[in-house]
């Protein structure tokens, strides 16, 4: 319901734990396309979950390819290179590992077979250059059309049926320092034409990203199709070259996505190592590559077959000098590593960051800039000194998932000297493209001090919509959420079930301090058994307004409450979160609303339930409630001193979220930034 406009990063002091990283993009999106193309049923194990593995399968679905999750695996039967649909509009967002092979793949199809397809993306993609792919695929024959700029998407793709290849065509030539996409593209889709004929392909210019290339020869190879080749300039896919499904195929996780944990490792792995599983010394993806570019910066790392472990070495870091061809999008990572070494680094033949999903240059060089970094960038190459004094600062994203994931690593800066300064990630929610619970894996393993950690406390009387409103504000921004009435309440049913007396409160104390409680998707359980909806139960909720009143059970309820304190952020909801258990919160909200307006909402909340209820009689009880939690000893109900107080009476809940969101955002803003 609300967009996560941005998440705060609060200073990160160490690393350590374990992580299993999702599939590869690279690898799920070249498999997934393969299955498609030929004939039978793959079954596929851990494809990536991301935006742009949606766009790929989405777009087989398409054009007729039957595919069926089981269970963690999805089964995908593919056309047997005869296409089943030949009109589609195909959306690939901003997708390059789908756009440039279903580009190739079609073209081919609709040419020898007859069809008219076209292929459109986000405005990004359609600025991301295609013309050296579509000049190679003319050579073919193939009839490509530009629906807007020369050079770039959107296409049409269109072909006559019957269509011939040319018996003797001449090697297909190719640009190779632009995009390493553009030989894949051929490469994946030169198959399904070599039934009785040889193809060449023959590169022009140095090839960029040669690792990715390996990547798709090997996954070539598991489907049946062997690839010679002459270096890196020319490929030959052999005459009767067809593809053979391998029945089943598994997808490593990602190296690209380890090059984060990894340089988190060599920063803050002070204490113990970050492990992570799923990738490593077997891996097929060339970014592996990168833990050697950390070593030599001064990480110590572990590998072996499936597994890395990284500690933290020399530190400062050790500033490098790297041509990195062979690890292209892992270097971002490196360039902020570079914050934490000693010297200046330099990254060189970079060239095509320039045309992936922003400009990879100027954006870093801009981000890196807002840190306190002096960086100097050129066509290829770019050079980072470390700030002499860190500056908080709020990073723009560009829709580019790996510019916020790279930028996390940035919240480390206590352990570069500074005083520990924010971090804010704009439009958080970028790295859906490839790794949707990034940030929840990050702070798995990342930890702060607790005063660090931003609180939002949310109070307020019975029925005055605090719960609906912590619950929603905290799924904005991707915080924490702390029910503290589900604890009384909870309390509450603990005393119904054992026939503990509202006056009894040692033993009220003793079952408060030994509450098995757990918040599991939505639900919440004790002692293991579903009480989600026994937590709003009127004589639940009765009791627990008297329990709470009770001292003893309050301080054995204070420590739980204060553990819920954990990265990125609490928002925190109750009677007393701003006033006792977390009175240096930044933004304390207190809200209010009418006796008749809170008895009207909660007559409406138990009729849609079924219950029987009397709106008079709950606005009655109400008022009692107020006057009992008002005027009790320990901590009564009233505003904290600064609380910021929102009476919601003629509020929607929409309205009341967007009023606290926007006090959240005036005391947290960072001079000259805002979200965008």
């Amino acid at each position: 319901m609300y967009a996560i406009p941005f998440l705060d990063l609060p200073p990160l002091r160490s690393a350590g734990g374990t992580v299993r990283l999702p599939g590869s993009k690279s690898i799920s999106n070249r498999v997934l396309l393969l299955a498609g193309l030929c004939a039978g049923t793959t079954l596929i194990h851990d494809v990536l979950e991301s935006d742009d593995t949606a766009v790929m399968l989405e777009a087989l679905r398409r054009l007729g390819c039957t595919i069926e999750p089981r269970g963690t695996r999805l089964a995908v039967t593919g056309l047997g290179g005869r296409l089943q649909v030949r009109v589609a509009e195909l959306f690939l967002g901003n997708a390059g590992t789908a756009m440039r092979p279903l580009t190739a793949a079609l073209a081919v199809l609709a040419g020898t077979q007859g069809g008219d397809y076209t292929l459109s993306g986000v405005p990004r993609m359609h600025e991301r250059p295609i013309g050296d792919l579509v000049d190679a695929l003319h050579q073919l024959g193939c009839t490509i059309d530009y629906l807007g700029q020369p050079g770039y998407p959107p296409l049409r793709l269109r072909g006559e049926t019957g269509t011939r290849l040319p018996a003797d065509v001449a090697p297909i030539r190719v640009r190779g320092d632009v995009s390493s996409q553009f030989l894949t593209a051929l490469l994946l889709a030169l198959p399904l034409l070599a039934a009785e004929q040889a193809l060449t392909i023959a590169v022009d210019g140095e090839l960029i990203s040669k690792p990715y290339v390996e990547i798709t020869l090997a996954l070539l190879a598991r489907f049946g199709v062997q690839v010679e080749r002459r270096g890196w300039e020319r490929f030959t896919i052999p005459a009767g070259s067809a593809y053979r499904s391998p029945g089943e195929i598994h997808v490593e996780a990602d190296a690209s996505t380890a090059s984060y944990f990894i340089a988190a490792g060599a920063i803050a792995a002070v204490d113990r190592p970050v492990r992570i599983a799923g990738v490593g010394t077997d891996s097929i993806q060339g970014d592996i590559r990168f833990a050697d570019a950390a070593r030599a910066m001064g990480a110590d790392v572990a590998s072996g077959p499936g597994f890395l472990e990284v500690r933290r070495g020399r530190y400062p870091l050790t500033a490098i000098e790297l041509d990195c061809n062979h690890i292209p999008d892992a270097a971002m990572t490196l360039a902020v590593m570079a914050l934490y070494a000693r010297g200046t680094t330099r990254l060189t033949n970079i060239a095509s960051w320039r045309v992936k999903e922003t400009d990879r240059i100027a954006a870093m060089s801009a981000e890196l800039t807002k840190l306190g970094a002096s960086v100097r960038a050129g066509d290829d190459c770019i050079e980072v000194t470390p700030p002499e004094t860190w500056q908080p600062a709020a990073i723009r994203t560009y829709d580019d998932h790996r510019i916020a994931m790279c930028f996390s690593l940035a919240a480390f800066n206590p352990l570069a000297g500074s005083a520990g300064v924010p971090v804010r990630i704009l439009d958080p929610r970028c790295v859906a493209k490839t790794f949707p619970d990034y940030f929840e894996t990050f702070f798995g393993l990342a930890a702060a001090r607790a005063d660090d950690i931003p609180v939002i406390t949310i109070d307020g009387p019975t029925a005055s919509g605090k719960g609906t409103i912590a619950s929603a504000v905290a799924q904005a921004l991707g915080y924490r959420l702390l029910d503290s009435g589900a604890l009384y309440r909870a309390t509450a049913i603990a005393a119904l079930d054992a026939e503990v007396g509202a006056d009894d409160e040692d033993r009220l104390a003793r079952l408060a301090a030994g509450l098995d409680l757990r918040f599991d998707d939505g639900a919440t359980k004790l002692a293991g058994v579903d009480v989600t909806e026994r937590l709003r139960e009127e004589a639940v909720g009765a009791l627990a307004s008297k329990v709470a009143a009770l001292p003893e059970v309050r301080d054995a309820l204070r420590d739980l409450q204060l553990s819920f304190r954990r990265l990125p952020g609490l928002v925190a909801d109750g009677r007393d979160m701003g006033t006792v258990i977390f009175p240096g919160a930044p933004l304390k909200v207190f809200l209010r609303a009418s006796a008749a307006t809170r008895a009207e909402r909660r007559y409406k909340q138990l009729i849609s339930k079924g219950i029987p209820a009397n709106i008079d009689s709950l606005r009655a009880d109400l008022l009692a409630r107020d006057v009992r939690d008002a005027s009790r000893s320990v901590a009564p109900l009233k505003p904290a001193e600064d609380a910021v107080i929102v009476d919601n009476s003629e509020l929607s809940v929409e309205a009341t979220v967007e009023r606290v969101l926007s006090c959240w955002q005036q005391r947290t803003s960072f001079p000259g930034s805002a979200p965008t």
